[in-house]
C-alpha cells in the first residue's frame, strides 16, 4: 500500500485511522476520517486529533450508541467537523458572455497554462493542473509532454478511451471538436467503486510541446514537490474560482466521495482543506506558498475541498512535475 511519510504522534493517529476507519465510516452521516487538530470553541488547540467528517451534526441523543463518535480512539482525542456531502467535480458555474469579453480562465488560450478550462469532449469542464513529462532519470529528453488533471476531467470517470480528444476550453465553455482539440488522453488511473482504497483521481493527456505551458496562472512555475501539515496555508488557481487560498484541516484522510449515479469511491491518503473551490475547479494543482506542488484538487463540498497527495499522483501516473 502507498504510504505517507508520517512520524511520531501523526503516525500514531494514522495507525488508529487504519485500524478503525471501517467502523467509523459505517456510522451514520460519517463522510471521512483524517489527522487533524482538536477544535474547542472554534479555536484550533494545536492538539492532534482523529478528525471525523460528517455530512451534518446530530444531537447525540438522537443517535444510537453504535452511531455515536467516541471521544477517544486508541487514547487519541476525536474531533467532529460538519462538511455536507462530498462530490467529485460538480457542474461548472456558467461564465457569462460579458465575463468572456474580459480575461477569464474559461477562454481559449495557446499555450495552455495551469488553471485554464479543459475537458474530455464528453464532459462539461475542469481545470488543467500544469504540464508534466514522463518520470525518466535525469539527464534525459522527454518522450512526450502532457497536461495533468483528474480522471473525471480527462477520462470521463473511466469511460474514455486512450487517444480521446481533450478540448480547451472544455465543452461547457464553448470548446468544440475538432477546432479546440489541444491534447489526446494518454494515461489514467482507474477509479474503483467497490469500497477498496483509491489514492488518486488523475489522468494525463499528450499534447504538442508548444501548446502546453508549465506555468500556473497567477501562481507561477512549480518549484518542487512537498508535503504539508495541518493548519498550513495553501493556494490554487482554477477555472471557476480563479486564485484562492485555503488552510489544511486534515492529512492522511480517508473520504467517501460521490461521483453521481449512485457511485461512491473510497479515497485514501487524501488532503482536506477549507473550501477553496467550486464546480469546474477539478484538476487544479494545490501548492504551498513557496510554489511547491502538494496536491491535486478533485472533490469538495460547501465546507471543504479534497485533494490527492501529489506524490501519489506522480508515482501512479509515472510522471514528473519538475
Amino acid at each position: 500500500m502507498l504510504q505517507q511519510q508520517l512520524t511520531g504522534d501523526s503516525l500514531a493517529v494514522a495507525n488508529a485511522i487504519d485500524k478503525q476507519q471501517s467502523q467509523l465510516l459505517a456510522r451514520a452521516n460519517v463522510q471521512g476520517v483524517g489527522i487533524g487538530h482538536k477544535i474547542k470553541g472554534g479555536v484550533d488547540t494545536g492538539t492532534l486529533s482523529l478528525t471525523v467528517f460528517v455530512s451534518h451534526k446530530v444531537d447525540p441523543g438522537l443517535l444510537s450508541d453504535g452511531d455515536k463518535i467516541p471521544k477517544q480512539v486508541d487514547k487519541i482525542p476525536t474531533d467532529v467537523i460538519e462538511t455536507g456531502m462530498i462530490f467529485a467535480g460538480g457542474t461548472p458555474q456558467a461564465i457569462t458572455p460579458e465575463e468572456l469579453g474580459v480575461q477569464t480562465l474559461a477562454t481559449r488560450v495557446r499555450p495552455v497554462e495551469g488553471g485554464y478550462s479543459v475537458g474530455h469532449f464528453k464532459i462539461t469542464a475542469g481545470t488543467m493542473a500544469t504540464a508534466v513529462f514522463d518520470a525518466t532519470p535525469y539527464p534525459a529528453i522527454p518522450r512526450a509532454y502532457y497536461m495533468l488533471s483528474n480522471n473525471h476531467v480527462l477520462a470521463n470517470s473511466n469511460d474514455a478511451r486512450l487517444g480521446d480528444a481533450i478540448l480547451q476550453p472544455g465543452p461547457h465553455d464553448g470548446g468544440t471538436f475538432p477546432n479546440d482539440v489541444v491534447a489526446r488522453l494518454a494515461r489514467f488511473v482507474p477509479i474503483r467503486f467497490d469500497g477498496s482504497c483509491n489514492f488518486v483521481d488523475a489522468a494525463i493527456a499528450e499534447g504538442p510541446f508548444h501548446w502546453l505551458d508549465r506555468e500556473i496562472y497567477w501562481i507561477g512555475y512549480v518549484q518542487g514537490v512537498a508535503t504539508v501539515d495541518v493548519d498550513q496555508i495553501v493556494q490554487k488557481t482554477g477555472r471557476t474560482t480563479n486564485y484562492t487560498t485555503g488552510r489544511v484541516i486534515a492529512i492522511n484522510a480517508t473520504v467517501n466521495v460521490n461521483y453521481g449515479g449512485g457511485k461512491v469511491a473510497t479515497m485514501c491518503r487524501q488532503l482536506v482543506t477549507t473550501n477553496m473551490s467550486a464546480g469546474g475547479d477539478s484538476g487544479s494543482l494545490l501548492c504551498d506558498m513557496n510554489r511547491n506542488a502538494v496536491g491535486l484538487l478533485f472533490a469538495g463540498s460547501s465546507a471543504v475541498t479534497i485533494h490527492n497527495d501529489i506524490r501519489f499522483v506522480q508515482a501512479l501516473l509515472g510522471i514528473r512535475l519538475v
